[in-house]
C-alpha cells in the first residue's frame, strides 16, 4: 500500500490521524455493516458479569475477578505497549483478573464473527487497513458510551477527572451522533499528533535565522531565504494539497477564533466566506506567488520533503509524523523543528502560539462484551501517567496525556512539536470536515492548488468551496454531522 496522503499506509501516523477525524463516518463499507448480527451460544455463555463495588480505587465498579480480553492491532506501534505496559497496569490494579491478549493485523477479519456471534472482546485497538467501521458499530449499539470513563477520577489525581488530563478536543473527537439526535463519546483516540510548519534547525542556525511568530517577520525571512537561492515555502500539489488548506484554515482560526472552524465543520451558511477565511487565503496566496515554486504542483509529498532534506526548501507544512517518515532521507544534523503558523494581525483572536493538534489511533470498549466496565478501567489505566509514559517509551510517540511525556527524550522534531503543544496551553483546536465530507475535502484541495499556484484569487477560492459545501448540505443522501 502506498505511503501517500491520497492512500496512506495503514501503519503510518497520517492514516491514524485522518481516521481519528472521521467521527461517525462510515469509512470502510467493504467490511460490511453489523446490523444483522445474530447471537450464537447460550445466554449464559454471553451473559455480562455483574459490576463490582465502587470505591476510590475502583470508581467504575469493576468486578475484581472478572477476566477481560484485549485485541491489539499489531502494526506500526506493535503490541509490546499492551503486553509490557497497559496489561500489567491492569493486572496490578486487579490481580484476580485474567487478561487475555491477542494481536492481529486484520482486526475486522478476527472480530466480525465475534460481534456477529454476540461474544465480542472487552477492549479493541481498531486500526490498520482492515479496521472495523466505527460508524456501523455505533449504529448497531456495539460500542460502550465512555462518558462514565471521562467523568471518572484519574488514576494519578482523584481530584481531577480523566477528561481533564488529556489535550483539548480529545473527548469531542471520539464523539458520534446517536439515534436520539445527541452525541456521545464512544472512541478513545490515544496518540497525540501536532500540525505546523517545519524547517531544518541546522539550516536556520547556520544562517542565523529565527522562526518567525508574526506575519511581517515571516515575509521578511522568506525574502532572506529567497535571496540565498532557497525556495522559502512549498507543499506538494499532486497529492498533499490538504497540508496547505490545513495551514490556511489554521490561520483563519487564529484570525477569527475557533468558531470559524466549527462553522465550517457544521456546514453553516456562508462558513467558507467568513472574513477570517478570506483574509487567510489572501495572505497565503501571496506566499504562493512570491515564495514558492510552481513545479511543486505536480510533485508528491515525498518529492517536496526530499527537497527540504537537501536544503533546497526552507518551510514545509505537515504533521509531526514527518520526521519519522523522512528518517531514511534526512541527513545527519538536519534537526527537524516545528513552528506554529505565524499570527497574521495584531487583532487575531488566538495567539501566535495557538496550534492544531488531535488524537489518533482509535480504541473502543464493546458494550455487549461480558465485562465492559473492565474495558473502561483498562482505558483509565492507559490514560494514567504510567500508562502514557510506558507507551511513549515503548513506541517513541506521544500520547494525548501530556503529563506522560514529561522528561522523555523525543527526537528533535517530535520534541519541538510537543514543546509547541505545551506552549499553546488551552489554545489547541482541530477541524473535522474533511473526513466527514470527502467531496468537500476534494474541493478544498483543488481550490487550494488553484489559489496557491496563481489561477484564482481569495474571493474565488472561498466561493468555490462554499458552493460545494452548500450542495452537500442540501443533499439528503449525505449524513450530516455536528460539533
Amino acid at each position: 500500500m502506498s505511503n501517500t496522503p491520497e492512500q496512506p499506509a495503514a501503519l503510518d501516523r497520517r492514516t491514524v490521524l485522518r481516521r481519528a477525524a472521521a467521527v461517525g463516518m462510515l469509512a470502510t463499507p467493504a467490511i460490511g455493516l453489523l446490523s444483522a448480527c445474530a447471537t450464537s451460544g447460550s445466554d449464559k455463555e454471553n451473559e455480562q458479569v455483574a459490576g463490582g463495588t465502587k470505591s476510590e480505587k475502583n470508581p467504575l465498579g469493576v468486578k475484581e475477578d472478572a477476566p477481560i480480553e484485549v485485541i491489539i492491532f499489531n502494526g506500526g506501534y506493535g503490541e509490546k505497549y499492551a503486553t509490557d505496559v497497559h496489561e500489567p497496569l491492569y493486572k496490578t490494579a486487579f490481580p484476580k483478573s485474567e487478561v487475555k491478549h491477542q494481536a492481529t493485523q486484520a482486526v475486522s477479519t478476527v472480530l466480525q464473527p465475534r460481534f456477529a456471534g454476540g461474544n465480542p472482546p472487552e477492549f479493541v485497538n481498531n486500526s490498520g487497513e482492515k479496521f472495523l467501521d466505527f460508524g456501523a458499530l455505533v449504529n448497531d449499539g456495539q460500542l460502550q458510551d465512555l462518558t462514565e470513563l471521562w467523568d471518572a477520577p484519574s488514576v494519578d489525581d482523584p481530584s481531577k477527572k480523566v477528561r481533564d488530563t488529556v489535550i483539548p478536543g480529545v473527548v469531542e473527537q471520539g464523539m458520534f451522533n446517536t439515534a436520539d439526535g445527541g452525541r456521545k463519546p464512544f472512541v478513545l483516540y490515544y496518540v497525540s499528533t501536532v500540525y505546523g510548519i517545519w524547517y531544518s534547525g541546522k539550516l536556520f542556525k547556520d544562517n542565523g535565522w529565527t522562526a518567525p511568530t508574526t506575519w511581517e517577520q515571516f515575509k521578511a525571512l522568506c525574502e532572506q531565504i529567497k535571496a540565498k537561492g532557497i525556495t522559502p515555502y512549498g507543499y506538494a500539489g499532486s497529492n498533499a494539497a490538504y497540508y496547505q488548506w490545513n495551514v490556511i484554515l489554521t490561520q483563519a482560526a487564529k484570525i477569527g477564533g475557533t468558531d470559524v472552524l466549527k462553522n465550517i465543520d457544521n456546514l453553516e451558511d456562508g462558513a467558507w466566506k467568513q472574513d477570517a477565511v478570506k483574509q487567510a487565503a489572501e495572505a497565503w496566496a501571496e506566499i504562493g506567488a512570491k515564495y514558492s515554486d510552481k513545479s511543486f504542483e505536480g510533485l508528491k509529498h515525498t518529492d517536496v520533503q526530499l527537497r527540504q532534506n537537501q536544503g533546497k526548501l526552507a518551510f514545509y507544512p505537515s504533521g509531526d509524523w514527518l520526521e519519522n517518515e523522512q528518517k531514511k532521507d534526512t541527513p545527519a544534523g538536519f534537526t527537524y523543528q516545528l513552528m506554529p503558523v505565524p499570527g497574521l494581525t495584531a487583532s487575531d483572536k488566538l495567539p501566535a502560539t495557538a496550534i492544531r493538534a488531535a488524537g489518533g489511533e482509535g480504541y473502543f470498549v464493546s458494550s455487549k462484551s461480558k465485562n465492559p466496565r473492565g474495558g473502561m478501567e483498562y482505558m483509565r489505566q492507559m490514560l494514567s501517567k504510567a500508562g502514557a509514559r510506558g507507551f511513549t517509551e515503548t513506541v517513541g510517540a506521544a500520547t494525548v496525556v501530556p503529563a506522560g511525556s514529561e522528561g522523555f527524550q523525543f527526537p528533535p522534531g517530535v520534541a519541538s512539536a510537543q514543546a509547541a503543544l505545551k506552549a499553546a496551553g488551552k489554545d489547541v483546536f482541530n477541524m473535522l470536515f474533511d473526513n466527514w465530507y470527502k467531496e468537500l475535502d476534494t474541493e478544498a484541495r483543488t481550490a487550494t492548488n488553484e489559489l496557491m499556484f496563481g489561477r484564482i484569487n481569495a474571493d474565488a477560492f472561498v466561493e468555490r468551496i462554499q458552493k460545494r459545501a452548500d450542495a452537500i448540505k442540501k443533499d439528503s443522501s449525505v449524513t450530516k454531522f455536528k460539533r
